[in-house]
């Protein structure tokens, strides 16, 4: 409920000395659109390139590997990351990519303590996330120029899965490699427009934490995963 919605724009709209426009979406025709044309004609495995260079400079690892081969290339990076305990979404692609047999056999036989995200569990999620050595999610997109993954929250997927454990582990589809964000928020944009709900929250995750506010000196791991790696699947 917007609350003197109208007597707000009313004034700004007397003092830009132009009437108010609630129903007409504003026409964006620039003349100039450098933002769409960046990366334009690279194929995927150029964009694929792109993000593996900067993801160097970002702290982050990046592990290629086929649909076939993922439940072996995943166990391997968990076990580099020292294995458990682990969060994760609660997500049927998971499923999808026969990695069920991970998270519910090898890895408890392991000592691993898994926790998926659950709603039933309220903040014990937030809670399993925070002492998790490594956080387990899929990557809806993934920026080439900055290296990024998009998550995509919901209520089986939380965001805190991506942001507080040591580690984090994002599964990225390599079709899913845009050259940056402005093709993202063209993507959301016609979701948006075709009437369709869009997530909780979008998080930008650009690798692990890292600040240089002291000195212009680069300092990972500041205030979330210390550790990152993106697998992809390079043929999907």
């Amino acid at each position: 409920m917007i609350q003197h919605r109208e007597e707000f724009l009313e004034t700004i709209g007397m003092s830009l000395g132009r009437a108010v426009n609630t129903t007409d979406k504003p026409q964006r025709n620039w003349k100039y659109a450098p933002q769409k044309k960046g990366y334009q004609g690279l194929s995927q495995d150029d964009l694929l390139e792109i993000l593996e260079k900067q993801c160097q400079n970002i702290h982050t690892d990046v592990v290629k590997t086929t649909v076939e081969e993922l439940p072996q290339a995943l166990e391997q990076v968990v076990e580099n990351y020292g294995g458990g305990p682990i969060s994760m979404w609660q997500d049927p692609r998971f499923n999808q990519y026969k990695l069920k047999s991970l998270y519910e056999e090898i890895w408890p036989r392991k000592g691993y303590e898994i926790s998926q995200w659950k709603e039933e569990l309220g903040e014990k999620n937030i809670e399993n996330a925070e002492k998790a050595n490594i956080g387990l999610t899929f990557s809806e997109y993934a920026l080439a120029e900055s290296g990024t993954v998009v998550l995509f929250s919901d209520k089986e997927q939380g965001k805190s899965v991506g942001l507080l454990p040591n580690s984090f582990i994002a599964i990225v589809k390599k079709s899913t490699i845009v050259p940056r964000m402005t093709q993202v928020a063209q993507i959301l944009n016609k979701r948006v427009e075709s009437g369709e709900t869009l997530p909780s929250a979008i998080d930008f995750v650009s690798g692990p934490s890292n600040s240089a506010d002291i000195e212009m000196k680069l300092v990972v791991g500041v205030h979330g995963p210390i550790h990152a790696t993106y697998i992809i699947l390079i043929d999907e």
